[in-house]
């Protein structure tokens, strides 16, 4: 099935942005205005997001339907989104021309950890439909299950604009702990790929160096300067640039 979204700018290169948990395509506003002039830019509202809102699938599910929604392209993810473009690279190669991953992880390989972050999840995705509104969202999500900082008050009304139903059951099928991890995958990356974290993101500057670490030479690290996780919020400028730098490299690849 085809998940919702927006297509904007025209031209043989085709990027597309996946934003992270409890946000939506919107999300994108600051980079995909900079990106459009160089060719199309489609934003993707993933399973009980934006207009996605009620579409209920597994993490599986929703990898393969964002590959059916943005066809062949440049995929960019942030957090859960990168999570599932990874997913989505790993199982569809030839959709996937380049990869840049925001603040995102192959998942948990530790059985123990995992099951325990699955319950950690299960409890949050209770206090979302329990709360009834977002107002959960100006302590919960900077909790270890949601990967992420506190939202600025921009943000925070984007993130709000999503149903307490759809965000708990986005986070009971895509949580990273109900991700089959895939650590012993990423040796499979053929495609140009960045990972990339904020340099205050100490969790996923190390996760970025680790996944480094068991991948070839196609795959490399960036740091940005005065980010935290969000970098594509913090630093959109600077995400811009990476983007185009990769996009570059797929084209002469």
């Amino acid at each position: 099935m085809l998940l919702h979204h927006t297509v904007e700018g025209r031209g043989p290169r085709r990027i597309v942005l996946v934003h992270g948990f409890t946000q939506t395509g919107t999300t994108w506003d600051d980079v995909a205005r900079q990106l459009v002039a160089g060719g199309e830019v489609v934003r993707v509202d993933l399973p009980g997001h934006g207009g996605s809102a009620d579409v209920r699938l597994s993490f599986e599910e929703t990898a393969a339907a964002l590959g059916a929604t943005g066809g062949r392209a440049l995929y960019v993810g942030y957090s859960m989104g990168g999570r599932l473009c990874l997913r989505l690279a790993l199982d569809r190669p030839d959709l996937v021309t380049a990869l840049v991953l925001l603040g995102a992880s192959p998942g948990v390989a530790d059985p123990a950890e995992r099951a325990e972050r699955r319950r950690s999840e299960k409890r949050l995705a209770a206090d979302i439909l329990d709360s009834g509104d977002a107002d959960f969202l100006y302590g919960s999500l900077a909790r270890p299950a949601f990967e992420t900082a506190r939202p600025s008050a921009v943000d925070l009304e984007v993130r709000r604009t999503n149903p307490p139903d759809g965000l708990a059951a986005a986070l009971d099928a895509m949580g990273t702990g109900s991700q089959p991890p895939l650590w012993d995958r990423l040796g499979e990356l053929r495609m140009p790929t960045l990972l990339v974290a904020g340099e205050r993101d100490g969790k996923f500057v190390d996760i970025a160096r680790r996944m480094d670490a068991v991948t070839g030479p196609n795959v490399r690290t960036a740091f940005v300067p005065e980010s935290g996780h969000a970098v594509h919020l913090d630093q959109p400028t600077a995400c811009v640039e990476l983007i185009r730098q990769v996009a570059a490299s797929a084209t002469t690849s």
